[in-house]
């Protein structure tokens, strides 16, 4: 999943309206990968959509940053909200 500037920009505008819930890291995690999300423990991580076809695997924003996360890294603080998938037409009609 790589992420061109305008998925980053949109992805930060969501994390900013406070995606579909937020998380505390339980413990560090260091990024393996490009895609991956590195926090410390105690970071809170808005998450912004659980990756399709992939059990426990998020995209998360931290420190300005949007990336991928395990579940079982992190604490959720609630049921995360169901995603509101809406397309734009950026045609005038």
């Amino acid at each position: 999943m790589k992420l061109d500037a305008n998925d980053l920009a949109r992805w930060t505008r969501f994390a900013a309206k406070g995606g579909i819930g937020k998380c505390t890291a339980v413990q560090d995690c260091i990024a393996e990968s490009q895609e991956d999300l590195m926090f410390l423990q105690n970071d809170e991580i808005v998450v912004l959509m659980q990756v399709q076809g992939q059990t426990g695997l998020y995209l998360g924003y931290c420190e300005g940053v949007v990336g991928r996360f395990r579940g079982s890294d992190v604490r959720f603080h609630a049921k995360l909200k169901r995603p509101v998938l809406t397309k734009r037409s950026s045609v005038a009609t």
